[in-house]
């Protein structure tokens, strides 16, 4: 099975108090694929690892990697590890964080673009990320994501 490792960060809305919502940080998905797609287009950042790499350590080179700029400083709890498909699991760690949004400079991976025609293109891991409340990030995540935000907002509450 391969294993990624993520992050979630999140922050409470100045409305909260008044009963509004908690925001999540979650990244669209670079590529040709996902270029003209916003529902279920989007992502914890996260990316695979092996052991012996510890998690948590995957999961903060992989933020690192994805925005561009390194994970703000906070304390990293364990959500929990969540199977994607039959093949695949997700291990998310989240932090409280708050800050504006941010330009992504995302590393990037080669294709062959169009396919079969034997041009290769470099393309973005993630193409923009920014703050969404909780129903709009139900939305946007990938469907195999969603059971992730859920975690969090149980968490949360």
């Amino acid at each position: 099975m391969r294993t990624s490792a993520g992050i979630l960060l999140y922050r409470r809305t100045p409305e909260e108090a008044a009963g509004a919502a908690v925001e999540v940080w979650i990244a669209h998905m670079g590529g040709p694929f996902w270029a003209r797609k916003e529902d279920h287009a989007w992502s914890v950042p996260k990316g695979e690892f092996t052991a012996p790499e510890p998690p948590l350590t995957a999961a903060l080179r992989e933020f690192a990697e994805e925005m561009g700029w390194p994970a703000p400083g906070g304390e990293y709890e364990l959500l929990g590890t969540f199977r994607q498909s039959s093949a695949k699991s997700i291990t998310v760690f989240a932090a409280a964080a708050d800050f504006p949004g941010r330009e992504i400079r995302s590393n990037t991976f080669v294709l062959e673009w169009p396919a079969g025609s034997g041009n290769l293109r470099d393309f973005p891991e993630v193409d923009r990320a920014g703050w969404f409340t909780a129903e709009e990030a139900r939305a946007k995540l990938v469907k195999g994501q969603i059971q992730v935000l859920d975690a969090l907002l149980a968490r949360l509450d």
